[in-house]
């Protein structure tokens, strides 16, 4: 028995199961995090039927590690695929509340649109959280990563990542029921309608100003027609940007 097992030897079931995530290529960090939780939560629960509280262990190791080692594919027609927006006020709220329902992030796309996915026969609770990445993402994987979270997207100064709560929830994790494909595809909190009226108000203002000072009402429109091609500018900027970055960790060596 190698070290990674050795402490949770009464339990046969984590020993077998961390053996089945070691075939489905997960890191042996991640893994160890992983074993330990369950080890914890069996103790919690004062039980040594592992299999009792989280199923069978191939099953169980497949919903940990979804899409890895060989795990069945669901057939596309099974496979819901949902893009959606949300501003950084509520963005990890509303992750978490969708990662509930089974949806899982694949990607943030060129748009900051969240692509995700959901196998609505075989549906898995998610969970979320986001990292500031000013100053690039080096080293922030390598410390999330022994907790399980995985990177799921990165959007400009931004880095969300996902992880699996079967390890915490076991078999309760899977939604047996999930709503349907919400209709909305934009969340736009009142905070951020709030920061755009402030912005209006204050270019309205800065208008006026202009306009009073040169006493021209031209002058003042200009400087709203110029702050409008600024911020469009600065958009497409950030955009380019945000594509720029995917390219280069994309060609990056691993």
């Amino acid at each position: 028995m190698n070290a990674l097992n050795a402490p949770y030897e009464r339990y046969g079931y984590l020993v077998r199961l961390a053996e089945r995530l070691r075939e489905h290529g997960l890191a042996a960090d991640h893994i160890e995090a992983t074993v330990g939780d369950l080890a914890a939560h069996l103790d919690e629960c004062g039980t040594e039927d592992a299999e009792g509280e989280f199923g069978p262990v191939d099953e169980f190791a497949r919903q940990l590690a979804p899409g890895a080692g060989g795990a069945p594919a669901a057939p596309p027609e099974q496979v819901e695929v949902w893009r959606w927006t949300a501003d950084i006020y509520v963005d990890e709220e509303l992750l978490n509340r969708f990662g509930d329902e089974g949806w899982e992030v694949e990607r943030v796309d060129a748009l900051g649109r969240f692509v995700s996915h959901r196998d609505a026969a075989r549906a898995q609770r998610w969970e979320y959280r986001r990292e500031l990445v000013t100053r690039g993402r080096e080293g922030i994987d390598e410390r999330l990563a022994p907790d399980g979270w995985e990177p799921c997207g990165t959007w400009v100064v931004y880095a969300w990542f996902k992880r699996p709560r079967a390890a915490s929830l076991g078999p309760a994790a899977r939604v047996e029921s999930p709503p349907p494909v919400p209709e909305r595809s934009r969340f736009l909190s009142r905070k951020f309608y709030g920061l755009l009226a402030a912005l209006g108000v204050l270019l309205v203002a800065l208008a006026v100003a202009v306009a009073v000072a040169d006493g021209e009402a031209s002058s003042g429109l200009g400087v709203v027609v110029g702050a409008l091609a600024g911020a469009v500018a600065g958009a497409g900027a950030m955009v380019a940007v945000a594509a720029a970055l995917r390219t280069r960790r994309r060609r990056r060596p691993s």
